[in-house]
C-alpha cells in the first residue's frame, strides 16, 4: 500500500540531468508515485528515451532539453513549463559537471568556469525561477543534489568539491528566504554511486579500494538508492523539512 504522503498525483516535477544515473532513477520514482515528470538534460534524445520508458511503465513524462550552464536555455525551459502547465511543484537540481579530475593546482580557467557555471550558477538561477513559479501556485519543493564532497573535499576533485559546498550553502540560503512563499528547499548529499559521472572513481580499482576504506558499508551505491531520499524531500512527508542536507553515503560522513 502506498503511503498517502508520498502520493504526487497532479504535481509537475522537473528533474535536470535526468537522462541517466541518479537523475534517471529520481525521474522514474517520482513518476511511479504519480507526478508528471519533465525529464531534462543537455541532449533531447537521452531525455526522450527516459520519458518513453516512464510512459511505457504507465507514468506521465515529457522531455525537455536544457543546458543549465546556459542562461538563455534556463529561461526557455521555464517559459515552456509555464506555457504547457502553468505551474511547477517539484524541482530537482541534479545536472552537474566535473571536467577536471586531478590536482587542484592544475585546474585551468576553462575547467573552473565550466564547473562554476553549471554547478553554482545553474543551480542558483534554476532555483530562482523555480521559486517564482512555485510561489504563484501556493508553493513547492526544491531538492538540490549536492555531494559528500561538499563537506569533505574529494581527492583530485577540488573545484567540484568547492562548487558542491556552495550548493549546500545555497540550499540553506534559499530555504531561509523562501519559506514564507511556502517553498521548501533541501539537499541530497550522495556518497560514491555507480554512475557514468563517477566512473573515474568506481572503475579504478585502486582508487575505489582506498575510497571504500572510508565507507562503513564498504560498497558503492546504486542510483536507485538515492531516489527514495528525493521522494521523501519532495513529498508531503517532509512538509516541515527545509534547509536540511540528507546524507545518503553508506556512513562516509560518520566514519
Amino acid at each position: 500500500m502506498q503511503a498517502a504522503g508520498f502520493d504526487l498525483t497532479g504535481r509537475v516535477a522537473l528533474v535536470t540531468g535526468a537522462s541517466r544515473g541518479i537523475g534517471e532513477a529520481i525521474a522514474h520514482l517520482l513518476a511511479n508515485n504519480g507526478a508528471l515528470v519533465i525529464v531534462s538534460s543537455r541532449k533531447l534524445d537521452g531525455c526522450e528515451q527516459v520519458a518513453e520508458a516512464i510512459r511505457a511503465a504507465g507514468g506521465k513524462a515529457e522531455a525537455r532539453a536544457c543546458h543549465i550552464g546556459e542562461m538563455a536555455q534556463i529561461d526557455s525551459l521555464f517559459a515552456d513549463i509555464r506555457a504547457a502547465h502553468g505551474k511547477l511543484d517539484i524541482l530537482v537540481n541534479n545536472a552537474a559537471t566535473n571536467p577536471h579530475f586531478g590536482p587542484i593546482t592544475d585546474t585551468d580557467v576553462s575547467m573552473f568556469q565550466k564547473t562554476v557555471d553549471v554547478n553554482i550558477r545553474g543551480y542558483f538561477f534554476m532555483s530562482q525561477q523555480g521559486v517564482k513559479l512555485m510561489a504563484e501556485n501556493g508553493g513547492g519543493s526544491i531538492v538540490n543534489v549536492a555531494s559528500v564532497n561538499g563537506v569533505i573535499p574529494g581527492d583530485m576533485q577540488g573545484i567540484y568539491s568547492i562548487t558542491k559546498a556552495a550548493v549546500i550553502s545555497m540550499t540553506k540560503a534559499f530555504a531561509k528566504e523562501c519559506a514564507a512563499q511556502q517553498v521548501r528547499v533541501n539537499a541530497l548529499l550522495p556518497g560514491a554511486t555507480d554512475t557514468k559521472f563517477a566512473s573515474a572513481l568506481v572503475k579504478n580499482e585502486e582508487i575505489l579500494k582506498h575510497a571504500m576504506g572510508h565507507v562503513p558499508m564498504r560498497r558503492v551505491a546504486e542510483p536507485s538508492e538515492m531516489a527514495g531520499a528525493v521522494l521523501y524531500l519532495a513529498s508531503d512527508m517532509a512538509s516541515y523539512t527545509t534547509g536540511a542536507c540528507l546524507n545518503v553515503d553508506g556512513g562516509y560522513l560518520t566514519a
